[in-house]
């Protein structure tokens, strides 16, 4: 067996084009994780964040939040939608500090706690499920507000009103198919030095929309011998059902699990 280089350990993504999905203004954080292991990145974002058709809803359930007992947010961009809503409603943190606070991971804990508010449950993995879990003994009668994205599984208001909370669930931001990503991706992979030889994905709907972005052009044949990389068994399931491989699944379902997990597969092969 080939003994690696101390320097090939440091940055064993060295050399390697990484693909990513994720939305253009969050591309960032991941990316500078992957330059630092030698990654050359290649950005074409999947997804694109904007606000809701209406934003009336959530107006309306700040607008009675002293009425609720418990707050859950499931990722950054529903944070940065709260408190944009909050500032537009010349509300502020003070208004959401009677209530408990549920993030479903550190960086959406982080986000929280960039904005002055204590959150009291993170799971110990980072799904809905385990949301769930950890809430489920403190729920019981109490009035729980939900903000997340359009489209979302409803694993988190369906079993928490099994556990006898009322649940009221607010739209924040939607996603949708970046329209000039297609071109990107077609001009990618028609470059033999850029083609990608690792694509991450950071959520069900970058799957689902990177594969819609290459429905009718030849970049289905130039798949073959691309390893795919999943931040965790929600995302992998949706790859799955697309008849899709799964070479490398985050073990810690963030972005430096999913570096931690690229780069491991790279110092194995």
């Amino acid at each position: 067996m080939t003994k690696k280089s101390p320097t090939a350990t440091k940055t064993p993504l060295k050399g390697t084009r990484v693909l990513i999905t994720r939305a253009r203004k969050q591309a960032e954080s991941l990316s500078d994780l992957l330059r630092e292991q030698g990654a050359e990145v290649i950005e074409v974002p999947a997804i694109e964040i904007r606000p809701p058709a209406s934003l009336q809803p959530l107006d309306d359930a700040l607008n009675k939040i002293i009425d609720y007992d418990w707050l859950i947010l499931t990722s950054v961009n529903g944070v940065e939608a709260l408190f944009d809503r909050l500032s537009v409603l010349s509300m502020d943190e003070s208004s959401l500090q009677h209530l408990k606070i549920a993030a479903i991971g550190p960086a959406t804990e982080r986000a929280i706690a960039d904005r002055g508010l204590v959150v009291d449950i993170v799971p110990d993995r980072y799904i809905a499920e385990e949301v769930v879990r950890a809430l489920w003994p403190h729920v019981q009668r109490q009035r729980v507000l939900l903000v997340r994205a359009k489209i979302a599984r409803d694993v988190i208001p369906t079993q928490l009103a099994t556990a006898g909370a009322k649940v009221d669930v607010v739209e924040a931001y939607e996603t949708v198919i970046p329209e000039h990503s297609k071109h990107e991706l077609e001009s990618v992979f028609a470059d033999e030095n850029r083609r990608p030889e690792i694509i991450t994905f950071t959520s069900s709907s970058t799957v689902r929309n990177f594969l819609s972005l290459i429905i009718g052009t030849d970049i289905p044949k130039k798949l073959p011998g691309i390893k795919f990389a999943s931040i965790g068994p929600v995302t992998s399931e949706t790859l799955r059902e697309y008849a899709l491989p799964v070479h490398i699944e985050a073990e810690d379902y963030t972005m430096e699990g999913l570096v931690e997990a690229i780069s491991k597969s790279a110092m194995q092969h």
